[in-house]
């Protein structure tokens, strides 16, 4: 018994910095992502949009899956942020390469056209499973 608490109180500390420092770093992915695309997600949300709340929810995800990854294979905090900033960016850039794909994805997403919320969605979590499944094998 006491070999597991020497490990719970060893390890405690670094699990609560790498946890908290990674869901800090998606809340700030989450606000950067928000403010770099055109539409107002949770302006349409409160509005009942559900195509926003969709697509919204899959950015979500999609910026939490290959974080996650990160996290289960970090080294330190600054490992979590260098791969944090490439995920968003990859994640930056998929949305961009659907709405060149599927046109005018704001717009029909503030129209709350559910097949562009999906084809979006669905974008950006394959994009998100591609690339946590390339941070694993870092």
């Amino acid at each position: 018994m006491d070999a597991v608490l020497q490990s719970l109180t060893t390890g405690l500390p670094v699990f609560l910095g790498h946890f908290g420092f990674t869901v800090a770093l998606l809340a700030l992915s989450v606000v950067i992502y928000m403010r770099l695309t055109p539409h107002d997600e949770m302006a349409l949300i409160k509005d009942g949009n559900e195509a926003a709340a969709l697509s919204f929810g899959a950015a979500v995800i999609g910026l939490a899956l290959p974080l996650a990854f990160t996290l289960s294979g970090s080294v330190n905090i600054w490992d979590i942020a260098l791969w944090g900033g490439i995920i968003l960016i990859i994640q930056l850039a998929a949305y961009k390469v659907a709405d060149f794909m599927f046109s005018g994805l704001s717009e029909r997403i503030e129209n709350n056209e559910m097949s562009a919320a999906i084809a979006l969605g669905s974008t950006k979590l394959a994009v998100a499973s591609l690339n946590a499944a390339a941070i694993a094998l870092g």
